[in-house]
């Protein structure tokens, strides 16, 4: 019994004294001490680099074209109207036909115009015949000068009535300003016109104005004398027009350009009013730094990207222009020979260090 209570005794002091070897501070169940300030594996606080792929920024050359909407415009266009009140006696066209310059196209009643001239033509005469006569008695101081200097003002009147009524008189006939097409007619012949009654449209259409806008910020790259392509909806040729003018302003409310181009038309392929789609080949860029698309990151600010520095990564604000399928042109921020990160942008900040793959 002595020697069972003794084993026992033994058992329990055996098991304290393990316990007192665990729990001993600085030790862990091997018995090695442990060293402060460091983790499991022996790494440091701040994590390993982070592996990124770059792209070494440098100069290429770009297609500099510019695809934009446009309206067909008719070289000269004009609503012909009455200029004086009357009733029509001719209406001189065909709808739809072509006219030539000075042709005439209607005509006025003119009935008391031409009386009112005739009767001027007749005191003209007879002014004439007094003013002779009085010239006559003047040189032989049977008048004195006042009475023929009222007599040959009276021609000089008469002459400035004379042509009055000649004014008067065109004003009756509408002739056609230029050679061009007539439209479809307002009127008939026989309708009483007032002052600007519209009679028909004439429209010179060979050659034909396309007009279209650019964004103000091709302007510098627009230069008059340029040719630029433009082709029609259901329509698979390509036409050329030539820049013939450019606004002088900007748009304000929308930041364009609006730019004219003419184009020759001799078979009226195009009509005023046509939709059409142009295609502008401007200047190649031969220094533009383009980039791939997924290294841009949108902030509130503008856009940014990521560039690797002494081992880092630095944040950079850039501007950007041009556009492709898979890159971006860079206006500004960027220089030839940076090294822009674009892979892990996500888990990236400034000062991150990175390690390059």
């Amino acid at each position: 019994m002595r020697t069972i209570m003794l084993v026992g005794v033994i058992i329990v002091g055996l098991v304290i004294g393990k316990l007192f070897i665990f729990s001993k501070p600085g030790t862990d169940g091997s018995g090695s001490t442990k060293k402060g300030g460091e983790g499991k594996g022996g790494k440091s606080a701040g994590g390993a680099p982070v592996p990124v792929n770059v792209f070494v920024v440098k100069n290429e050359t770009i297609e500099n074209q510019i695809f934009a909407s446009g309206t067909v415009l008719p070289n000269e266009e004009v609503n012909l109207m009455a200029e004086t009140s009357g009733r029509l006696v001719k209406l001189n066209i065909q709808e739809g036909a072509q006219i030539t310059k000075g042709q005439l196209i209607a005509k006025i009643n003119d009935r008391e115009l031409q009386a009112q001239l005739q009767k001027v033509a007749y005191n003209q005469d007879l002014s004439k015949k007094i003013e002779a006569r009085q010239k006559k008695l003047l040189n032989v101081e049977a008048i004195n000068l006042e009475e023929y200097d009222v007599t040959s003002n009276n021609i000089r009147l008469l002459e400035a009535e004379k042509e009055v009524l000649e004014a008067q008189l065109e004003k009756t006939e509408i002739r056609a300003p230029f050679s061009g097409r007539i439209g479809l007619k307002y009127i008939s012949e026989g309708a009483y016109l007032a002052p600007g009654t519209p009679i028909v449209t004439i429209v010179q259409s060979n050659p034909v104005k396309i007009d279209f806008t650019v964004p103000e910020k091709y302007s510098p790259n627009i230069r008059i004398g340029n040719t630029v392509k433009f082709s029609l909806d259901g329509d698979p040729a390509t036409y050329n027009a030539k820049i013939l003018a450019i606004d002088p302003k900007v748009d304000e409310n929308l930041r364009t350009l609006r730019i004219r181009a003419v184009a020759q038309n001799p078979s009226n392929r195009f009509v005023p009013g046509m939709f059409v789609k142009i295609l502008a080949d401007l200047e190649a860029n031969r220094a533009a730094l383009m980039v791939p698309t997924e290294a841009i990151v949108p902030v509130l600010k503008g856009k940014k990207v990521f560039v690797v520095k002494n081992g880092k990564a630095q944040e950079v604000m850039v501007t950007t222009g041009l556009r492709t399928d898979k890159k971006i042109q860079v206006v500004e921020g960027l220089q030839p020979g940076d090294s822009l990160i674009t892979s892990g942008i996500i888990a990236i900040k400034p000062n991150t260090a990175v390690k390059v793959n």
